[in-house]
């Protein structure tokens, strides 16, 4: 068969010649398919398919020459083998295969006597593939041989060398090593095992293993060895007791592995003793350091965390556990005003008394973090109740501590109190349990508080808010809002007002208020506060309204060292006149606030006053506006504050400042306020600020 020409004067393949092309790689196709069915071929399809149709070629023109070429046939076998068509049935399914598609073949169907032909190339395909599957084996014979002398030298070489390893590791190991039979009698001791026991080599020898052994910890060591020789254990590690020539113990720790011969039967032991005295002190010393605090040397929260669930599960069902969760107040004073030295003998004074306190009880005293104490009492019937133990702790510590030879320290402490938890409560579920609880109690200004199933889920739901507020910042969720300022009399737009909103997924919309509590409680009141006063100045300056804009501070912006620079910059940003911009700092503030309060009105900013509820502050804050406080303001018509109300209004009037009042929800609430000579109201009695600017 000639090879194709495409184009030019060269001749065109026949049809007939295509055909015969086609069936020859349809035959090379089918071959390998049942060759890969008998043996493991290291070639892809297509590689095999490729050299079977090279082969089937050569037998083909084998067939058709005159007289059949018997040593390509040959030869085509021994490519087989090359190939590694070797499986059981590899030459039986190419000789059917071949056979009937040398037979049917219409190219070959006019030779002469084709049945023998076919006869006689498939014979010397057999005899070449048995001839190279003959030299084939002989060569890996030969090679196999030639490895197995190389790995038997290379054996006799390692037994030698693994001799000598032997020999060195056991004498110069500083680790005791002994040799012993099955039964624990020893055949050989180095030196170093001499040494710990403080004997001679020949007076272990003379010995067993167990008799080294303390004997409290033979049976054990014993048994261990037999499951070790029974091959359940493959190898043996533990710590155990020795006895030296004195009869003190020693903790040692324990190798131990099975020397068996070629055929697996168990003939000796091989023991490694580590010396572990020291050690053992040292990690029992490391642990306890590891587990308790270093000042106070009470347990610390790892080790009360972990001590926790054993107590819960071991409680008396009827009487349960106590969880006292201690928070010292003003520690920090203490440290400041008197020095971290004798601020640690405090804490060291507050663990002692906290173990007076509790001595009588079954009962673990921890220092959790800090100025932070915990107590879990196990309750029985003869346990104090609550409030009494509350009244015990606090008399202990209002004892005053000289701490020092001159200073008389007494401490207080807020405490939050979980009393009989659920058996199967969590230790970190616990600790949760009564940190908010003492949070609870810190916030109400209350000196203790017990756990509240109700007040515990209202905490969790208000923590969890709080901390994904950074993301819903992040996310545009929380975006600023606006309320107009209008005059009492008139009802003109004197002034707007930006406050936050969260427009929560799921809780909908939090108001401003909602907003800076929860802020407060992960520190975003501060970068929230300064992003709410920046954007809305920029809001205000793009709509062209013409009104002051009042942006209400937290306590942590109003001592902000940073506030006057912040606000200079946003006046620079924004190109809004000084005395367009009206912070509202919180009444309450001094120090730090008092100094940006009047850093402000020097360059032309007129900060007011908000939350006011007595007019001291002014001498503190010379405001020329104020706003009354909420809480003040809800309760306007109670007898008790109707007229110290007004009085407060008249004060603030006298004192050369305009007095707002926030919340407005009705025309009747205005007109109340404005016959108390209110000068600005807001709220939703109002209408929508102007300009475009987005209302609350």
């Amino acid at each position: 068969m000639t090879a194709p020409h495409p184009r030019g004067d060269a001749p065109r393949k026949k049809p007939s010649a295509d055909r015969a092309a086609r069936r020859l790689g349809a035959l090379a196709r089918k071959w390998g398919y049942l060759i890969s069915t008998t043996a493991y071929l290291p070639h892809t399809p297509e590689e095999i398919e490729r050299e079977l149709t090279g082969l089937a070629g050569r037998l083909f023109e084998a067939v058709a020459s005159d007289p059949p070429d018997l040593q390509a046939a040959a030869s085509a076998g021994g490519r087989l083998v090359e190939l590694r068509c070797v499986g059981a049935d590899s030459l039986r399914r190419s000789l059917e295969v071949l056979g009937k598609a040398l037979l049917r073949e219409p190219e070959l169907s006019g030779l002469d006597r084709l049945a023998e032909r076919v006869v006689a190339v498939l014979g010397a395909l057999s005899s070449g593939y048995g001839e190279m599957l003959r030299e084939d084996i002989q060569k890996r014979q030969e090679g196999l041989s030639r490895a197995l002398l190389k790995v038997e030298q290379e054996t006799r070489q390692k037994h030698v060398i693994t001799r000598a390893q032997f020999e060195e590791v056991f004498a110069g190991s500083a680790s005791g090593v002994a040799l012993t039979e099955l039964d624990g009698r020893v055949l050989r001791a180095n030196a170093a095992l001499a040494k710990t026991l403080n004997r001679t080599p020949a007076e272990i020898a003379a010995m067993t293993l167990f008799d080294l052994v303390h004997p409290e910890d033979v049976e054990q060591l014993r048994e261990s060895y037999r499951e070790l020789v029974a091959g359940r254990l493959h190898r043996l590690r533990a710590g155990r007791r020795l006895v030296g020539r004195d009869g003190e113990p020693m903790w040692a720790t324990f190798a131990a592995a099975v020397i068996r011969d070629a055929l697996g039967t168990p003939r000796q032991l091989l023991t490694i003793v580590d010396d572990d005295t020291e050690v053992s002190l040292l990690q029992r010393r490391l642990s306890h350091q590891a587990l308790h605090d270093v000042l106070t040397g009470l347990p610390n929260r790892q080790f009360f965390s972990t001590r926790l669930e054993t107590l819960l599960r071991d409680a008396d069902p009827a009487h349960g556990v106590t969880l006292f969760h201690l928070d010292l107040d003003g520690f920090s004073q203490i440290n400041g005003g008197l020095g971290r030295e004798l601020g640690d003998r405090v804490l060291r004074g507050v663990a002692a008394k906290l173990k007076i306190v509790f001595e009588a009880e079954k009962a673990l005293v921890a220092r959790l973090d800090g100025d932070e104490f915990g107590v879990l009492v196990q309750n029985t019937a003869d346990t104090p109740g609550v409030v009494t133990l509350v009244r015990r702790i606090t008399h202990e510590f209002a004892e005053a501590e000289y701490v020092d030879g001159q200073h008389g320290v007494a401490v207080s402490a807020a405490i939050g109190v979980v009393h009989r938890p659920p058996r199967d409560s969590t230790p970190a579920e616990l600790l949760q349990a009564s940190d908010l609880t003492l949070r609870r109690a810190q916030r109400t200004g209350n000196q203790w508080g017990l756990f509240d199933r109700e007040w515990d889920r209202r905490d969790r739901h208000d923590f969890g808010l709080a901390a994904s507020m950074a993301g819903a910042w992040e996310n545009g969720e929380v975006e600023a809002r606006y309320r107009v300022l209008v005059s009492a009399t008139s009802g003109s737009v004197e002034g707007v007002e930006a406050r936050l909103r969260w427009n929560h997924p799921a809780e909908g919309v939090l108001p401003h208020e909602t907003c800076v509590r929860l802020a407060a409680e992960t520190g975003l009141a501060l970068p929230l506060g300064t992003w709410l006063l920046r954007t809305a100045a920029e809001r205000l300056a793009a709509s062209g309204i013409g009104v002051p804009l009042v942006v209400e501070l937290t306590a942590q912006q109003a001592a902000d060292p940073e506030l006057v620079g912040e606000i200079h910059r946003v006046l620079g940003d924004t190109g809004l006149a000084p005395d367009r911009l009206r912070p509202g700092f919180p009444a309450a503030e001094t120090g730090d606030a008092a100094d940006n309060f009047k850093v402000l009105g020097e360059i032309g900013v007129r900060a007011e006053i908000h939350g006011l509820g007595d007019v001291s502050c002014l001498t503190e804050f010379p405001a020329r506006a104020v706003r009354i406080a909420a809480n003040l303001a809800a309760k306007r018509e109670h007898p008790l504050v109707a007229a110290p109300l007004s009085a407060l209004i008249d004060a603030a009037h006298a004192a050369g400042a305009s007095v707002s009042v926030a919340g407005i929800g009705t025309a009747d609430e205005a007109a109340w306020w404005r016959d108390r000579g209110v000068d600005l109201l807001s709220g939703p009695a109002f209408p929508e600020p102007p300009g475009g600017l987005p209302a609350c």
